[in-house]
């Protein structure tokens, strides 16, 4: 997937400017996409240079001005092209992944800490996506929002990132809890 299809949908859901883009991957689009304001930004300027968003200047008083984007229908042409196209399966790329493959021939001690870490940044999301879940359906019941919501997809997507760092936060604890009753075993054979 490009960049520039992740940045269509999230303009799917209206007009925006490169700044709320970005806060918008932030908080939605992080769970699936990662991207930096400045990705952002060059992707939006070579959006617009094909026609596949339009972009307005709003002038702004005691502010610098800003520019506002759209999908135009082109744009939509696209993500109905990129939508159809069949989905490549995803593979997982982790350093972390290869230090706990490794740790059997190193310190565990600093593994266990990224473990740590890595479970508290996992919780650490969790948190602001169940936010998030509840902020686009309001007061609506999660499975007639599904039903009946004006925009299923990214509440879908929240979901998905939802489980995915709640999986991470739980693997996490668990690996780096084994990993360390094994070492104070091992130092207690010693």
């Amino acid at each position: 997937m490009a960049l520039r299809h992740a940045v269509l949908a999230a303009l799917l859901d209206g007009e925006y400017s490169g700044y709320q883009l970005a806060k918008g991957f932030d908080i939605g689009v992080a769970n699936f996409w990662h991207a930096l304001p400045q990705q952002l930004y060059a992707e939006l300027a070579k959006l617009e240079t094909e026609g596949l968003v339009a972009g307005r200047e709003v002038v702004q008083e005691g502010r610098p001005n800003k520019r506002l984007f759209k999908v135009t229908g082109d744009g939509l042409a696209e993500m109905e092209r990129f939508a159809a196209r069949a989905a490549k399966p995803s593979f997982i790329r982790d350093d972390l992944l290869v230090k706990v493959q490794a740790v059997d021939g190193v310190a565990a001690g600093p593994v266990i800490e990224q473990l740590t870490e890595r479970a508290a940044v996992a919780e650490a999301k969790t948190e602001v996506l169940e936010k998030l879940l509840l902020r686009l359906r309001g007061d609506v019941a999660e499975e007639e929002f599904l039903r009946t919501g004006e925009r299923v997809g990214p509440y879908l997507t929240c979901l998905r990132g939802l489980a995915f760092e709640r999986e991470t936060r739980d693997w996490c604890r668990r690996a780096a809890a084994l990993l360390a009753g094994r070492a104070a075993a091992a130092r207690g054979r010693d």
